[in-house]
């Protein structure tokens, strides 16, 4: 067991979730040639093991009363490091429930999250759209209110799951004109009349993703999610939940490419010695190690402050500014450190299949969902001028 996790943000039940969880996805072997059949193989073996448990409460079928900020972080960060196909299976499940955990009606709650926790439902979370990303007031799917229901209509991009999900939360405006305030959620059941999500999406590192389109998409009125015009306030409440656990699956890669670089080091023969011999490879390696600690005793300290002391009022405020520092610091030192390793193979790091040539790919894309470091950036300069303290 690593033993970061001996750190005093941690409980024993959180060791002894590394120590197991350590054990079982050393033993795992997944051909990840494809990724959706790939995504798929994770969530059976990932629910079959009992980890998908921990996307949801102890009273849908989960593994404790609640989520638990400081086991999302020691999973993706554990999973990550060894597959981060295996990290998004298990991630798309917790972001992809995660509004109905906590606004969901008792039967919804009870309909969905037992099927995530088990792997009977693949879920994702449908925020983005073409025009609108960072910005999610722009967003301009409506939904109109029926006597039976609502009708939607719009496009949702780069959707997790996409194309393979059993159930979509999606984000529409009700009130289109008012912004963010008109923004409202929807659980959208796959397959649908007026849905289509079979315009997969094709990126620099493998992922199932896709273009959701919606035209007059009927959905019953039970299928309303929290509060009408709620929806901003809800995605923003999902989004903080796991931003942390973000930062963690980088930091999860970022050891792997730093454990690749220091196994590499000790091997390459250079100058009569070997590179790990090399001043200057120490010091590189020094840096890569430092970036790494900073980076997770950012995200350790976030998932603990949500964990300990509620994510409402002031403490809320607390969490969402140092949720933000950990993804921030997090996804951009995990880039660099990558990076490092990746230049310290050399002309071997960038060949196919090397892992520093996939594990390039695959950060890339942190630095970017559940809000772009540029946002993140706001979120505490914001927070700073509010409260210096």
């Amino acid at each position: 067991m690593s033993t970061h996790w001996e750190l005093p943000f941690f409980d024993d039940r959180h060791r002894e979730l590394a120590q197991d969880l350590e054990i079982w996805v050393a033993q795992q072997q997944v051909d990840e040639s494809d990724d959706r059949a790939a995504c798929r193989s994770w969530v059976r073996l990932l629910a079959q093991a009992g980890w998908l448990k921990f996307c949801v409460p102890l009273a849908h079928g989960g593994r404790w009363d609640r989520l638990d900020s400081r086991a999302l972080v020691i999973i993706r960060e554990t999973l990550s490091r060894y597959s981060p196909l295996a990290d998004f299976a298990f991630a798309m499940q917790g972001l992809g429930s995660g509004a109905i955990t906590l606004s969901g009606t008792a039967a919804q709650q009870a309909h969905y999250l037992p099927k995530v926790a088990s792997g009977q439902a693949i879920a994702a979370f449908a925020l983005s759209e073409p025009q609108a990303g960072s910005d999610v007031s722009a967003m301009s799917t409506s939904a109109v209110a029926t006597a039976d229901g609502f009708v939607l209509n719009g496009v949702k991009t780069w959707i997790s799951n996409g194309g393979m999900a059993d159930f979509y939360v999606v984000f529409a405006k009700t009130q289109v004109d008012a912004g963010a305030r008109g923004i409202s959620a929807f659980i959208v059941n796959a397959p649908c009349p007026g849905l289509d999500d079979s315009e997969h999406l094709h990126v620099m590192s493998p992922h199932p993703l896709a273009t959701l389109r919606l035209n007059d998409c009927h959905l019953p009125a039970d299928s309303l999610l929290g509060h009408t015009e709620g929806g901003f306030k809800l995605a923003m409440r999902t989004l903080d939940i796991f931003r942390a656990s973000v930062a963690a699956a980088a930091i999860g890669m970022g050891r792997r490419a730093l454990q690749e670089a220091v196994a590499y080091s000790r091997e390459r023969p250079m100058f009569g010695a070997h590179l790990a011999d090399l001043p200057l490879t120490q010091a590189r390696l020094g840096e890569m190690a430092s970036l790494l600690e900073a980076a997770a005793l950012l995200t350790y300290r976030a998932a603990w402050l949500r964990d300990t002391q509620g994510s409402d009022g002031d403490a809320g405020v607390a969490y969402t500014r140092a949720a933000a520092m950990a993804k921030l610091t997090a996804t951009e030192n995990a880039s660099r450190v990558i990076d490092m390793a990746l230049q310290m193979h050399g002309g071997t790091g960038v060949l196919v299949g090397n892992k520093l040539e996939s594990l390039y790919r695959d950060i890339r894309s942190l630095r970017i969902y559940e809000g772009a470091s540029e946002v993140q950036q706001l979120i505490i300069g914001k927070s700073m001028v509010k409260n210096p303290s």
